[in-house]
């Protein structure tokens, strides 16, 4: 599980590092930086799979994603006795994600890049500096695997720093570059953990969405983030998952409701009954709120749970009486593993705040820089960042 995210000079994140629990719930008005913290986890996962880059680019490139305030706000500033004003820059240019947990931790630092003549390249960001550590913070004696520039060193059985890579690319991350199991396994299992994080964003439920059509039906441990697979998920969750959670899930948003699966040569679809109808919907027939909520209760329920799950605004299209209901489905996947909520809905919000052991991350900003509500710096989780 992880402890802390850290996010530094990221749109309206200038500096943040933010506890973290089974169950995350991140609220604030629009414009606070939900969405922020949320790209940045975004971000963290596209990096292990090579996709940094590309995110980075469709945002604008590095300097639209910078953070655009001066790097510190003098007291007076603070105080509103002072304009903000920029000045000499201290530090070097640069965009930074990290996270610790419960065995590795891992930071990457992207810088502006190198002019190099004769390249049409000229937006790319550079990773000056990478690094996997063991423990709650980095720092050089639990270091496991750092990378800087295009070398990248790693501990040997003896403890011994060893270089086991000189020539990476500026733009591609060591976790998509070093794949070897022996010299490196820290990056191998850190590559394969972020991959496996799940992010659920707004699921389409108009006419044409895919998750209205049967589809062709596999096992599906994974609901895709379409939802397409709606129907074969289901499934899959009734023959090797929890079927009577699931079935609990439906009956507490819709008491006395039931969900089959029918099979038409090999294509699979979900009908819905419910009483007093005398035949069952089909997925085309649901309402957008009926449809995502049965898809959220898919992706919740789960057989193969990541080690962290997102969902932005789940919220979206469901009728009020449904958050109750979804948000304690929620509570009960969190005593397990470990989920992320960003969510506007007061009624969702107050049923995952009545779990004492939910991390509640209130957003707002000051002077343009997102902070958490009662976040003092002394309850902040330990963090340093790798200098280049």
């Amino acid at each position: 599980m992880l402890h802390s995210l850290a996010v530094a000079n990221y749109r309206s994140v200038r500096d943040l590092v933010l506890p973290l629990a089974g169950l995350n719930l991140v609220t604030g008005a629009n414009g606070s930086g939900k969405s922020n913290l949320y790209r940045g986890l975004r971000l963290l996962a596209d990096a292990a799979h090579g996709n940094a880059n590309r995110a980075i680019a469709l945002e604008g490139g590095l300097p639209s994603v910078l953070w655009a305030g001066p790097e510190q706000f003098s007291r007076l500033v603070k105080q509103g006795r002072q304009p903000v004003q920029g000045g000499p820059r201290q530090q070097p240019v640069s965009l930074r994600l990290g996270f610790s947990g419960d065995g590795l931790g891992y930071a990457i630092d992207f810088g502006l890049p190198t002019p190099v003549p004769g390249t049409m390249f000229v937006q790319d960001p550079e990773i000056k500096r990478e690094v996997i550590w063991h423990g709650e913070s980095w720092h050089e004696r639990r270091g496991l695997v750092d990378r800087k520039g295009p070398m990248v060193r790693a501990r040997d059985d003896n403890g011994r720093w060893r270089v086991i890579e000189q020539h990476i690319p500026a733009f591609e991350s060591m976790l998509t570059w070093v794949a070897d199991p022996q010299q490196a396994p820290e990056v191998v299992s850190l590559r394969e953990e972020l991959r496996s994080w799940r992010f659920y964003d707004h699921f389409r439920c108009d006419a044409d969405s895919p998750a209205r059509s049967p589809q062709v039906g596999v096992r599906t441990p994974v609901l895709s983030n379409d939802g397409h697979d709606l129907a074969a998920a289901w499934q899959t969750i009734r023959e090797i998952g929890d079927d009577v959670a699931l079935e609990a899930a439906v009956n507490d948003a819709f008491p006395g409701a039931t969900v089959q699966i029918l099979e038409s040569a090999g294509r699979f679809e979900l009908r819905f009954a419910q009483p007093g109808l005398l035949r069952a919907l089909s997925q085309a027939e649901l309402s957008d709120g009926t449809l995502r909520y049965l898809l959220l209760v898919a992706a919740l329920e789960t057989p193969r749970p990541p080690p962290l799950m997102v969902l932005n605004e789940p919220e979206t299209s469901l009728h009020p009486d449904l958050l109750p209901p979804l948000g304690r489905l929620m509570r009960r996947y969190s005593q397990d593993n470990q989920l992320w909520v960003v969510s506007h809905a007061p009624s969702l919000i107050a049923e995952l705040i009545e779990d004492p052991a939910t991390s509640h991350l209130q957003l707002d900003k000051e002077l343009g820089e997102t902070f958490v509500h009662d976040l003092s710096p002394f309850d902040a989780p330990a963090w340093k960042w790798p200098t280049r």
